[in-house]
C-alpha cells in the first residue's frame, strides 16, 4: 500500500500541519505503508507535472495550513493541475483524507474546499482532520491531540486497505453534466511555456497586431470577391482609363507594402498597367494603400493627394494633372 502526501503550506517552523503529518507518517511506518511526500512549496516550479505521481498511489492526503484565508496558492495550483492533466480514471480509485490546521479562522471552510475539489475530480473523500491551533507548543505537548491524529491515520489506513464504500457526491454529478474540461493536447511543460508568452505584454501586443492585419486582409478579400488589393487597384485603373491621343507618359506607383511597384504606361489611347519593372519612368509616385484607395474611389485626385502631403512625387510634377485627366475616378 502506498500513500502520497501533498503538503501545501509554506514549510515554516511551528506549522501545526507539519507536526500532524509527522505523527501520521509515524503510524504509516508502523503499518508498513510506503509514504511519498511532496512539499509543494519546494516543488512549485514542477507543480503542473505532479498529477502524474498519483498514478501509483492507493491513497492521498491533502494537507494545508490556513494562515489568513483558504488553503493557499500552492494547493490550489496542484488541484488545478489535477483537473487539467490528472488521470481521471486513476483519481476515481483514490481515497483522499484532508488535513487542515489553522492559525486563524477558516479551517473547516478550507477542508470543505479540498473535499469538494476532490469530489469534482471524481475521487473518494473520507473524513479528515481539522483544528485551530493557537499555540503550537501546547498543541504538540497535548497527548490527547496526538492520539486523535494517530487514530485519524489508522482510520485512513483501514478505509484504503479495505476499500470502504463511499456514497456518491452531488459534485460528481454536476461535473458529469456541465463541468467537463476541454481536452488539452499540450503537455504541462508546453502549457506553462505558453503561459509565459501570454504574460509577455510585447508578445501579446505583436500577436494582436498580426491578427488584426490578417483580419483586415480577409475583410478586403471578402469585399472584393476574393481579389487582393493590388489586383483591385489594377482593375480600377483599367476600368476608369480614358485615353488621349496627345498623352505620352510613364508612371511608377509605389503603393504601401505591396511588394512590387505598379507600372503605368500610356501611349495615346493605349494603356499598360501591371506590376512589372518600368525603366526610367517620367514620374514616380509614393503613397499609402489608404491614399490609393481614396484616389480610385474618387475621394481624392492625384494632385490633391500631393498637395495634402499624402503622396510623394519625384520627377515631372506636371504629370499629376495628366493622370487626373486620363483617370477621372470621380467622374
Amino acid at each position: 500500500m502506498k500513500v502520497n502526501i501533498y503538503y501545501g503550506g509554506r514549510g515554516i517552523m511551528g506549522d501545526p500541519t507539519l507536526f500532524a503529518l509527522s505523527k501520521m507518517q509515524g503510524v504509516f511506518d508502523e503499518l508498513n505503508v510506503k509514504v511519498e511526500r511532496h512539499n509543494l512549496h519546494e516543488e512549485r516550479k514542477n507543480i503542473t507535472a505532479l498529477p502524474s505521481t498519483l498514478n501509483d498511489a492507493d491513497g492521498v492526503i491533502l494537507a494545508s495550513t490556513v494562515e489568513w484565508y483558504g488553503v493557499g496558492g500552492y494547493m490550489m495550483e496542484f488541484l488545478d493541475a489535477c483537473w487539467y492533466y490528472g488521470n481521471k480514471e486513476k483519481i476515481a480509485q483514490l481515497y483522499m483524507c484532508p488535513l487542515v490546521m489553522s492559525t486563524t479562522y477558516g479551517e473547516r471552510e478550507a477542508q470543505l474546499t479540498l473535499m469538494s475539489a476532490w469530489d469534482m475530480l471524481g475521487g473518494k473523500t473520507i473524513p479528515g482532520l481539522t483544528g485551530y491551533i493557537k499555540d503550537s507548543i501546547s498543541f504538540e505537548m497535548n497527548q490527547n491531540y496526538v492520539s486523535t491524529i494517530e487514530k485519524t491515520a489508522e482510520s485512513f489506513y483501514r478505509s484504503v486497505s479495505k476499500h470502504t464504500l463511499v456514497l456518491p457526491a452531488s459534485n460528481q454529478e454536476v461535473k458529469s453534466l456541465v463541468s467537463s474540461p476541454e481536452a488539452i493536447d499540450l503537455t504541462p511543460q508546453e502549457t506553462e511555456q505558453l503561459s509565459k508568452y501570454a504574460s509577455d505584454d510585447n508578445f501579446v501586443q505583436t500577436q494582436k497586431e498580426d491578427i488584426r492585419e490578417l483580419a483586415d486582409r480577409f475583410k478586403t478579400l471578402l469585399k472584393n470577391d476574393g481579389a487582393t488589393e493590388d489586383e483591385v487597384f489594377l482593375t480600377d485603373m483599367k476600368k476608369h482609363f480614358k485615353g488621349n491621343r496627345s498623352v505620352e507618359t510613364s508612371v511608377k506607383l509605389e503603393i504601401g507594402d505591396i511588394a512590387k511597384p505598379m507600372a503605368v504606361e500610356i501611349h495615346g489611347e493605349s494603356l499598360r498597367a501591371d506590376y512589372e519593372a518600368l525603366v526610367n519612368p517620367i514620374v514616380v509616385l509614393k503613397l499609402s494603400k489608404e491614399t490609393m484607395n481614396s484616389v480610385v474611389h474618387g475621394e481624392l485626385s492625384f494632385q490633391r493627394a500631393f498637395m495634402m502631403g499624402r503622396m510623394q512625387v519625384k520627377g515631372d510634377f506636371s504629370q499629376l494633372k495628366t493622370l487626373d485627366d486620363v483617370f477621372p475616378f470621380g467622374g
